[in-house]
């Protein structure tokens, strides 16, 4: 309760000072990126440390904690791959999972499956069952649950509002699983839609899907806001 309590006081009191507050991670904690190409970022399939993490929301995130908190020694890992729906995850779960033994697991799956119009029930339930065997393998882990985004740009113009809906279809289970599971939920579409009020939707995401750089740190600043509210 106490931790709690100071964690508290601590994000409020970089909130009334204007800093920007960071999640506290234990010493050697494993925090591991899962999802679809967004997440992938072009990675490094070896050990090359400068391209193992790729260049997209991932990077930025452990970018940004491995030069604040060295003395930590976090360990982010990326596991993301280009093209991947949530049958995909659930196909190496595993090995790209539950092996690697995270203590935070960030996920940002779907758009593949919108695309492919995979069913909302099938979608809903291999998801389940991996935030399932992610939790009885570990039930102490912090689960992130990012939901997929999309705008009108490019070829996603084109009959966009049912696209739209079907994306906002699964952001809705992502929100069911979060509560479920009682993790994080990281809203992206709201923060791209918000965004488009400073620039055009083809600044922060060139094809509709991909995003930008610029793009891709407006992602790294909300997944660290939401999770500077959690206490690991």
């Amino acid at each position: 309760m106490m931790v709690r309590l100071l964690l508290a006081a601590s994000l409020a009191s970089c909130l009334l000072h204007g800093e920007d507050p960071m999640p506290v991670f234990r010493p050697g904690a494993h925090i591991l990126f899962q999802g679809d190409s967004i997440t992938d970022g072009n990675r490094g399939r070896n050990g090359d440390p400068n391209h193992i993490l790729g260049h997209g929301y991932a990077f930025l995130i452990a970018a940004r904690f491995g030069a604040a908190m060295p003395e930590r020694n976090l360990i982010f890992l990326n596991r993301g791959i280009s093209g991947n729906k949530v049958s995909d995850l659930a196909a190496r779960w595993e090995k790209d999972a539950l092996e690697l033994k995270p203590d935070m697991l960030s996920i940002l799956i779907g758009i593949n499956d919108s695309m492919k119009k995979v069913p909302i029930d099938d979608f809903e339930n291999v998801y389940d069952g991996l935030l399932a065997a992610a939790v009885a393998a570990n039930p102490k882990v912090h689960q992130v649950l990012c939901e997929p985004f999309i705008l009108p740009v490019g070829r996603s113009k084109q009959e966009f509002e049912e696209v739209l809906e079907d994306v906002k279809l699964r952001q809705a289970v992502v929100f069911r699983l979060a509560v479920k599971y009682r993790a994080a939920v990281v809203h992206f579409q709201k923060v791209f839609d918000d965004a488009c009020k400073r620039a055009p939707a083809e600044y922060w995401i060139w094809d509709g899907v991909h995003p930008t750089y610029s793009g891709h740190q407006l992602m790294a600043e909300e997944w660290v806001r939401v999770v500077s509210q959690l206490g690991m």
